[in-house]
């Protein structure tokens, strides 16, 4: 007896603990039962004797129907006049403690358990059985415009966020990005959005997420990782740790098949992590792991607007679910030849524009198209008919010399340059000159970081300045713009190693010392103008700046977000993006790798084409350019700035150049 009272004990300890509702449920229960039985004792001896036959069953019964309310009493109302006092007041004792003792101890148990449903209805404690949704991973200042992007897809989509922490300031950050989309989109959400708190780390909340039947998997730098780079740490270690679970999930058995892993690498160490998982994944066979080095792409980025800075609107639509975008298809042979794709498609469809063809890491040849559809590429035609005409390309084309003011700095510095450096190199210019010059302006400390860009012959000049010595700063600006109206290029970095207030704080106060130059000329000259692009961080200063200045503002975390989704909806594009957001290697004899280029008319025509269709000029640009560049026209900007892409029906887009133009060129050089 001592021994099972003592394991009784040990029982009620352990579920005391472990599952305490249990054991308040049963303590209830015992609690009403055994008052109900000795209620029933006392009835069976306080009954009158015309009762006494019904014996002790009877009074247990008619106890436990008073008990609950539903009736009992009446059996015993009937007799009550050979009743006496003390049974009288035990049957109403029996009423109001079976109606507070039970109605009300169970009423409450299940409010406080219903109460909990709900409050727990999206941690991490509770299996969400969802499948073929879009998994994410970690939270940083990108994220919510990944999430953004697809509500421009107009179709219906599960995403699923698992966070370490901050869950409801996660689901703010969303709401408001979304609700600012649709707001000024005047479209509708069809975007289910969960966010749960829990570790990435952990298979069981991995488990929990179904992320074996997600379709695609995007894992994120979170911005509280350990060690970043600029933390004088040695990369994001939580990401490595993120991908080793993940990828050991999606090999399982039961995984979705073509699963598709997106993960940020924001610094060399990670990046090189990253790979090493993928060739051991790629020995092993497994799903699709594609790294997206974000200060490389980025650093990318920005080197080509700074230097072309209509490419901003560009890749603002091709990179997005609004209007044309870039598709890719596998090759309908596998030894098919550039020349062979373009000239067949463009003499059978004039609904999509035909790019390359380029032979991914699995060695499968793949296509890449314009288009303002999936449909698009496939609206062949038999017998096209396009009017063959004339015209005259510029032989001896020559980029125009680029200046560049850089103002302030952040992790992008050095690819840019490198982005810079490549770009000066393809275009060397036959007159000695460089193709790009570039001017920094920083202060002492961050230009000595970067070894104030001895190693980058393309910079001229380094200028060492803190953000408030304005008058150094505004005498720097001004000698550029007087030096270089037209064609040079002010570029504001914002700093992305700062946190809180102080995130775009000196991009800011950049722009507000530029624009003041600018305004002062354009009072003096109403005609002048002078390029700048502006980054800007946080979403909640775009507004700001767009009100402040009409130049061309440069959301990063869009731009990087953008690719992050197309890429985890389309692999295959991730090679595409990587060759045309690089120029060729310095020193390369042969010019490869291509690029999208903003060209002026009247320098790339050796005479203005007559007046004609989308579809006729795109296919005499074609023909007429040299085997060694072929160009495919995407569009052109119209002398008021106006962007005009050949989308959709290119037979049904007239185009009459005057020469002052921009053309949109496709092509190596």
């Amino acid at each position: 007896m001592v021994r099972i009272m003592k394991k009784l004990r040990e029982w009620i300890s352990i579920k005391t603990i472990k599952a305490p509702r249990l054991i308040v449920l049963l303590f209830v229960l015992a609690a009403n039962i055994v008052f109900i039985l000795i209620t029933a004792l006392i009835i069976s001896r306080l009954v009158p004797e015309s009762m006494e036959e019904s014996g002790f069953l009877e009074s247990l019964f008619n106890t436990l129907m008073m008990y609950l309310g539903i009736g009992g009493i009446d059996v015993v109302i009937e007799e009550i006049s050979g009743a006496g006092i003390a049974l009288i007041v035990t049957c109403v004792i029996t009423i109001v403690i079976g109606m507070v003792v039970f109605m009300y101890a169970l009423i409450g148990y299940m409010s406080e358990v219903i109460s909990s449903f709900i409050a727990d209805a999206d941690s991490a404690s509770r299996k969400l059985r969802v499948s073929g949704h879009i998994v994410i991973l970690n939270w940083n200042s990108r994220a919510a415009e990944i999430v953004n992007e697809l509500v421009y897809k107009g179709t219906k989509e599960k995403v699923v966020v698992l966070v370490q922490g901050g869950k409801d300031d996660v689901k703010e950050d969303i709401d408001e990005r979304l609700s600012a989309t649709l707001d000024a989109e005047g479209i509708k959400s069809k975007l289910d959005v969960i966010v749960r708190e829990g570790d990435s780390t952990s298979i069981k909340q991995l488990h929990d997420i179904s992320i074996k039947s997600a379709k695609s998997i995007l894992i994120l730098c979170a911005e509280s990782a350990e060690g970043s780079a600029e933390q004088g740490g040695h990369g994001h270690t939580h990401t490595i740790k993120t991908l080793l679970q993940v990828a050991q999930l999606a090999a399982e058995e039961g995984a979705a098949g073509e699963q598709k892993i997106i993960v940020e690498a924001e610094d060399d160490w990670t990046l090189e992590m990253v790979n090493t998982i993928i060739r051991h994944k790629e020995q092993r066979g497994g799903d699709v792991i594609v790294p997206v080095a974000v200060n490389k792409v980025l650093g990318q980025i920005f080197s080509q607007f700074s230097i072309m800075p209509e490419l901003n609107n560009v890749y603002s639509m091709l990179l997005s679910n609004k209007g044309a975008a870039f598709y890719s298809r596998p090759a309908a042979g596998a030894e098919l030849t550039e020349a062979e794709f373009v000239t067949g498609h463009l003499g059978t469809n004039r609904k999509s524009l035909p790019l390359t063809v380029l032979r991914n890491d699995d060695g499968m040849l793949r296509c890449y198209y314009m288009s303002d559809s999936e449909q698009g590429i496939s609206d062949s035609e038999a017998a096209l008919r396009v009017a063959d005409i004339k015209v005259l390309i510029n032989d001896n084309y020559e980029m125009a010399e680029k200046h560049v003011v850089v103002l302030g700095h952040n992790s992008k510095s050095a690819a840019i340059m490198e982005g810079f450096e490549a770009f000066s190199d393809e275009w060397k210019r036959k007159d000695g000159l460089n193709a790009l010059e570039v001017i920094v302006i920083d202060d002492e400390e961050s230009l000595a970081r970067q070894g104030h860009y001895k190693e980058y012959p393309c910079v001229k000049k380094v200028v060492a300045a803190d953000i408030y010595e304005s008058s150094l700063i505004c005498g720097m600006i001004g000698e550029f713009i007087d030096a270089h109206t037209g064609d040079g290029c002010i570029m504001i970095l914002s700093d992305d190693t700062v946190s809180g207030d102080n995130v775009d704080a000196d991009a800011l106060t950049y722009l507000i010392l530029v624009q003041e130059i600018i305004n002062a000329r354009l009072a003096d000259d109403p005609g002048f103008s002078i390029n700048m692009l502006v980054e800007i961080l946080d979403s909640k200063n775009f507004d700001i700046v767009s009100n402040y200045s009409t130049n061309q503002i440069v959301m990063s975390s869009r731009f990087i977000s953008k690719i992050i989704m197309q890429i985890g909806e389309k692999d295959s594009l991730f090679d595409f993006y990587s060759d045309i957001l690089t120029y060729d290697e310095p020193g390369a004899e042969e010019l490869i790798s291509k690029e999208l280029y903003i060209k002026k008319a009247s320098e790339f025509f050796n005479a203005t084409p007559q007046a004609c269709t989308a579809a006729e000029l795109i296919r005499a640009v074609y023909s007429a350019s040299p085997d060694d560049n072929k160009s495919i026209m995407l569009g052109y900007f119209s002398e008021d700035g106006e962007m005009v892409m050949f989308d959709g029906d290119q037979s049904a887009i007239q185009v009459n150049l005057t020469g002052g133009e921009k053309l949109i060129l496709f092509s190596n050089h």
